[in-house]
């Protein structure tokens, strides 16, 4: 039996992306983006507001972070955790593999709205998901190369993989945090 491992792993995504994440997206308030779960969290921000070591971002608001991290880390806001997605789990991949514009926490654009973060997420995991698709066996075999850092000499198909369980997990929060608001502050 001939097995399609491109069709595998856009299914692997797919699945969840279409019967699961997105969906549980639907609707999402600026109050459910922007709601903080616990004091000191990392949001997306105004620019100028936030008080964490590091505020990155090109435009009217920024990201919270810190180089390295604390331990333990924040707790992360809905924005954050689609800021993540949407740079550095989808946007910086589809620049360095598939050609897609340039993708960076200094220099991304964050989102001040629920709306404009939906939209930027769909963007870019469409951009992901139609790079995936033109891969052939050859493209998955190769090694991704050093823009990957622990992944350089592993084939694509392996980081095509850890890009989808990424997804997925950071998905699961965000479908969390929307659980928590509605029962606590929704």
């Amino acid at each position: 039996m001939s097995i399609d491992w491109t069709h595998e792993l856009v299914e692997q995504l797919e699945w969840h992306w279409q019967g699961q994440l997105r969906p549980r997206l639907s609707g999402l308030t600026d109050e459910e983006y922007f709601h903080e779960p616990a004091p000191g969290a990392w949001s997306v921000r105004p620019r100028g507001t936030s008080s964490a070591p590091v505020q990155a971002g090109s435009g009217a608001f920024t990201i919270d972070f810190a180089f390295p991290p604390p331990e333990p880390a924040p707790v992360t806001t809905i924005a954050w955790r689609l800021a993540h997605v949407v740079v550095g789990v989808f946007g910086a991949r589809v620049h360095s593999h598939f050609g897609g514009p340039p993708y960076d926490y200094d220099g991304h654009d964050y989102a001040g709205s629920a709306q404009e973060a939906l939209r930027q997420l769909d963007a870019t995991h469409d951009a992901w998901i139609d790079g995936v698709r033109r891969l052939d066996d050859a493209a998955l075999a190769r090694p991704v190369g050093p823009t990957e850092g622990p992944f350089a000499e592993h084939p694509m198909a392996t980081l095509v993989l850890h890009i989808h369980r990424e997804a997925i997990h950071h998905g699961a929060e965000i479908a969390l945090l929307r659980d928590l608001y509605a029962a606590t502050a929704g």
